[in-house]
């Protein structure tokens, strides 16, 4: 399993509209692609602006490849996603994601 990191930051007053379209867009699309298990969105307030660090996780480097195109390490910004940030990482990183823990259920 491989975790696709990436992140940007929303334009002032754009970050509920940039989740929106995460939600109602990208990870509609994204849920069609075979390999493509699951996303998280993360957020945190830097000097008043919102940065988002979106997961992805996929079965494979070849369904990643599938979705980015030969260079992976390049990162895929829709339009529409272009439109709400004022900036955003241009490369993604990739790891390997080795183990998972969760605590036994109570």
């Amino acid at each position: 399993m491989i975790s696709r990191q990436w992140s940007g930051i929303a334009k002032p007053g754009r970050a509920a509209e940039y989740v929106k379209h995460l939600e109602s867009e990208t990870f509609v699309a994204l849920a069609k692609l075979p390999g493509f298990v699951r996303a998280t969105i993360l957020s945190r307030d830097v000097r008043g602006m919102t940065e988002f660090q979106i997961v992805t996780e996929w079965e494979s480097l070849d369904s990643i490849r599938a979705f980015a195109g030969a260079d992976i390490s390049v990162a895929v910004v829709p339009e529409g996603a272009r439109a709400l940030l004022s900036s955003y990482d241009d490369h993604v990183l990739h790891y390997e994601i080795e183990r998972t823990f969760e605590p036994p259920k109570r």
